[in-house]
């Protein structure tokens, strides 16, 4: 790539592929600059050499995009508290958060804790998650279906649909 090729007379291929014929070193070196490019080597094997006029930053950044490949979303799993004495519009909010979060493929977690005296309601718990889950089924599966959790927790695990 330019001052290190050594080789003259060297074969020139323009930046638009154009054919400029064999040249000095020197000369095509003093064209390239004079485009603000590069003078690149690219069959070295040829007598002459056939070097290229280019750009060749954006050769290397271009080969580094295409390598890297694209960029792939780690799943989370992301858990929504509820109380059982939860009113219906905190429950509408963490059900859109719920849908929202699903949206970005992560997985959903929806625990109801129970305290004092709510622990006599667990059916009370377990219908707000039916409900939940039956407001979500058109972007989860449930993963795992309402359950206790170390006594006063009980919990659902949705997952988004392929």
């Amino acid at each position: 790539m330019n001052d290190r090729i050594r080789i003259t007379p060297i074969r020139v291929v323009s930046a638009d592929g154009e054919m400029l014929g064999e040249m000095e070193t020197e000369k095509a070196l003093e064209l390239s600059q004079g485009q603000g490019l590069d003078l690149v080597e690219v069959s070295p094997e040829a007598r002459p050499p056939v070097c290229r006029i280019m750009n060749y930053g954006k050769v290397i950044y271009e080969r580094q995009k295409k390598t890297s490949g694209p960029k792939q979303h780690k799943t989370q799993l992301k858990q929504l508290r509820l109380r059982a004495k939860t009113g219906q519009h905190d429950i509408d909010v963490k059900v859109n958060k719920a849908r929202e979060f699903l949206g970005r493929r992560d997985k959903v977690k929806i625990n109801v804790m129970f305290r004092g005296r709510e622990n006599a309601h667990h059916d009370r718990g377990r219908e707000m998650l039916d409900e939940i889950v039956k407001s979500l089924v058109d972007v989860a599966t449930v993963e795992q279906s309402p359950r206790m959790e170390s006594g006063r927790m009980m919990s659902v695990l949705l997952t988004p649909n392929k």
